[in-house]
């Protein structure tokens, strides 16, 4: 079963870090990529272009209204995601809890609702 992992973290913590920091973080990170590679339950992933460059569409009384910004003003943002394949809920959460982003913000586990196209 396919399962969409959504990374929130502060977007503005990045740069209150040290230059030593910011490369444990990205070796972190690059380490739990190749870890869930080797595993072969990773379908995609990708990072965020941060919130200030999201754009959000409504249709309001049949009129498209188009903001800049993300829809909800919280604390953390949406950052990226990996999109996993593994047998079950059990087997997600195990993973989210290894990504690097659930020990400095959030990890949003979600089953994908595959749709018949």
């Amino acid at each position: 079963m396919q399962y969409l992992l959504m990374l929130y973290v502060n977007e503005g913590g990045w740069s209150k870090l040290t230059q030593a920091q910011q490369e444990q973080g990205v070796a972190a990170y690059a380490a739990y990529t190749e870890a869930i590679k080797k595993a072969g339950v990773l379908k995609g992933s990708n990072r965020l272009q941060g919130s200030s460059t999201a754009t959000t569409v409504r249709i309001a009384n049949g009129k498209s209204q188009v903001l800049n910004g993300p829809y909800a003003d919280s604390k953390e943002q949406l950052g990226g995601y990996y999109l996993i394949d593994v047998p079950d809920l059990d087997a997600a959460l195990s993973w989210a809890a290894r990504c690097p982003a659930a020990s400095h913000g959030v990890v949003e586990v979600r089953p994908i609702w595959p749709m018949a196209v």
